[in-house]
């Protein structure tokens, strides 16, 4: 699209301009401004109602404006300025119509919208991908920490990488992955780089732009900024999520109107009804944690969720201690099986042992009885074996003598590696048994806990009865 192209608001403009003026009579809050105002016959034209000047007081951090219509190819130029309220669900704050693609329209479209929200300017704004965009957002919002929507990014990337996409279908989802799972910049830059080698691409203009780009879009880079997003972006595919199902490339001028105060009108809805399920019922809590049900009562039931998600997510994140130098202790924090897979069923029971005392002591069981095959294998001379199913879950037996399933070390040095390994094993399944122990343990002593105190009301009641 060629950044000077003009978009005539027409007849339906007339119709949105005469809709603004009658809402700002009803309502002196409401705020509308045309540039060119003097006879308000075809500039951009912005407005925000009193809610959506209210909601950004509120919740205003974290900022999207949508430009999907430029991209979509929509028959009017209609742009949003949204955020996430306190239940995670979209919220208005602000329209624009957009006549041409110079800077200087978005320049005034984001002053406008600026002076309308008192100039408290957002921790974050997210746009999508556009140079112009870009430099009217770095003039106006100087201290604002922009980011390009992620799925921008794909969708432009697969539309100028479209014979790759379809010669090598392999490269989007490692493209995707190299942006989604690295969780350091060394990570991501030899990832990156490794891509660019795999597939010959090192030469691509838009790779390299977007590559440079990379502090403004990579997950990576931007950890240290709040954009409120609560998971929503990898259920949606792009900004365009309070107007979605609302205004497309097929809704005219004459149609806008309807189709916003209809998109409002649902939001503020699905608002109150949220409101409600959060005043009026209780959510079923997963731990005997006391912070989960303090949790439970200040949190929105959506946000409660999510804070839930994290919290029974921890039970499966030990810290183990693995240096320890009298004055500093070091813990690695990670969950079970991502450092290395399980490959004996004793630390298969190990990692099922939080689940209840039944499977923990399981799970000792078979701890005790691998220690004691790995002492047997250390008494015995060259030639032992292994009678069972040790380290490797595939219930093999290995026996000393016999015609089936025979285990025959070739010289001391094998047996002796063997037995180291078996060794290492063993020690790092103790290791494991031990962190879920104390984990399960702190559970159990939370239950009684809980037991306790639920005792000492029951008990009061009673006596209050009595009196």
């Amino acid at each position: 699209m060629s950044s000077g192209r003009e978009r005539a608001l027409g007849v339906g403009g007339q119709h949105v301009l005469d809709y603004l003026k009658r809402m700002q009579a009803e309502n002196p809050a409401f705020f509308y401004a045309v540039e060119g105002d003097d006879d308000h016959s075809g500039g951009n034209v912005f407005w925000a109602d009193a809610t959506a000047r209210m909601n950004y007081t509120h919740f205003g951090d974290a900022v999207t404006f949508d430009t999907t219509y430029r991209t979509n190819q929509h028959r009017v130029p209609f742009a949003s300025f949204t955020g996430l309220n306190h239940h995670g669900q979209p919220v208005l704050f602000g329209c624009a119509l957009i006549v041409n693609d110079l800077e200087s329209s978005f320049i005034w479209v984001l002053q406008t919208w600026l002076h309308s929200m008192a100039r408290r300017h957002p921790v974050s704004i997210t746009t999508d991908p556009d140079g112009v965009i870009q430099a009217a957002v770095s003039q106006v919002l100087p201290g604002t920490r922009h980011r390009f929507c992620k799925w921008g990014i794909f969708r432009d990337t697969q539309d100028k990488l479209a014979d790759l996409y379809q010669s090598h279908p392999t490269f989007e989802f490692e493209f995707k992955r190299c942006i989604n799972e690295a969780e350091t910049i060394d990570e991501f830059e030899a990832s990156w780089e490794s891509l660019l080698q795999r597939y010959y691409v090192t030469d691509k203009e838009w790779l390299q732009s977007i590559y440079s780009a990379r502090e403004q879009w990579v997950p990576l880079f931007m950890r240290d900024t709040f954009f409120g997003d609560l998971g929503l972006a990898e259920r949606s595919e792009g900004l365009n999520t309070f107007f979605d199902g609302y205004v497309n490339a097929s809704t005219t001028m004459q149609m806008l109107i309807k189709q916003y105060e209809k998109a409002v009108a649902n939001w503020h809805e699905k608002e109150l009804k949220a409101d409600y399920d959060t005043t009026n019922t209780s959510p079923v809590l997963k731990t005997p944690s006391p912070m989960e049900k303090q949790s439970a009562g200040l949190f929105t039931r959506r946000i409660f969720m999510k804070f839930q998600e994290e919290l029974v997510e921890t039970l499966a994140n030990p810290a183990t201690k693995i240096e320890d130098s009298g004055a500093v202790r070091t813990y690695r924090v990670a969950k079970y099986g991502e450092e290395r897979k399980a490959h004996t069923e004793a630390i298969k029971y190990v990692e099922d042992g939080t689940k209840s005392i039944y499977i923990y002591n399981v799970a000792m069981d078979a701890l005790q009885e691998a220690a004691k095959k790995v002492a047997v294998l250390k008494n015995k001379g060259p030639g032992a074996a292994l009678d069972g199913n040790l380290a490797n879950g595939s219930s093999k037996e290995f026996h000393a003598s016999g015609e089936n399933h025979m285990l025959t070390f070739q010289s001391v040095d094998e047996k002796k590696k063997k037995i180291r390994e078996l060794t290492a094993a063993l020690e790092s399944t103790n290791q494991r048994c031990e962190v879920y122990r104390t984990n399960l343990l702190a559970i159990l002593k939370d239950m009684e806990d809980q037991k306790l105190k639920l005792s000492v009301k029951v008990q009061n009641a009673r006596l209050s009865l009595k009196e």
